[in-house]
């Protein structure tokens, strides 16, 4: 995107934006990516050398391998999203394997998915590229909705179908929070003893965050809180 362009779509906010200096925390103090990320990160952390080995897996894999970057490519669709929604326009992609395939061609670092689609299509990709699988869902059939997280797969049947590491997604700030950090730190902490990585999606979920025209549900204040609640697990 050309400079003219950026400032057209930054509006009023472009010239606060594009000079802001963070006088708050020094540039030293902050750990970027780069190629000794998992060394420089995790090396004396209480995590065993096969997690590690698991973690350099995914640093090292697709286009950004070796670079500290991660491009994750995760699909969920048809339990948090509809997948007539988001597959009808390729309904090709209702298969499985052409989630994968999609995720290798794309150079991604990894792919995270549901038990569904990376057990179909464990035996012949698990070795191809790093498998994430997502154990916890959201799932949109119940009405009223609500914010929830519930288990869908175990820690054991990852391990089995060679995953390199699990997610999870915990909403905090809902109701059901408490019991979604009880229930993903220990299915986290079996994964680490079966040597695989542990991926999280911290998302602040709760009505009062919305009040009006005013929604402050992703608000820096409150998406750190949620993203530091998470690291802590």
């Amino acid at each position: 995107m050309q400079h003219n362009q950026l400032l057209q779509v930054l509006g009023s906010e472009a010239e606060d934006l594009l000079t802001h200096q963070c006088e708050k925390i020094p540039r030293s103090l902050v750990l970027p990516p780069s190629p000794e990320h998992v060394e420089r990160v995790f090396a004396l952390s209480d995590r065993s050398t096969q997690v590690q080995g698991n973690l350099r897996r995914l640093y090292e894999h697709g286009r950004l391998g070796g670079s500290g970057y991660l491009s994750v490519f995760p699909v969920d669709q048809g339990i948090e999203h509809t997948a007539a929604y988001s597959f009808y326009r390729n309904p090709g992609y209702f298969d499985p394997e052409m989630i994968v395939r999609m995720a290798i061609e794309g150079g991604t670092s990894g792919v995270a998915s549901t038990l569904g689609v990376l057990g179909l299509v464990a035996r012949r990709y698990a070795r191809e590229i790093p498998f994430i699988l997502k154990i916890n869902h959201n799932e949109l059939l119940t009405y009223p909705n609500k914010h929830d997280q519930i288990m869908f797969a175990s820690v054991e049947q990852a391990a089995e179908m060679g995953c390199a590491g699990v997610g999870a997604t915990i909403y905090f700030g809902s109701k059901e929070s408490n019991r979604q950090i009880v229930e993903v730190a220990r299915a986290f902490a079996r994964a680490h003893e079966l040597g695989l990585f542990t991926m999280l999606w911290c998302y602040p979920r709760n009505n009062a965050f919305a009040e009006g025209d005013q929604d402050v549900t992703n608000g820096i204040d409150i998406s750190a809180q949620a993203c530091h609640l998470g690291v802590t697990i």
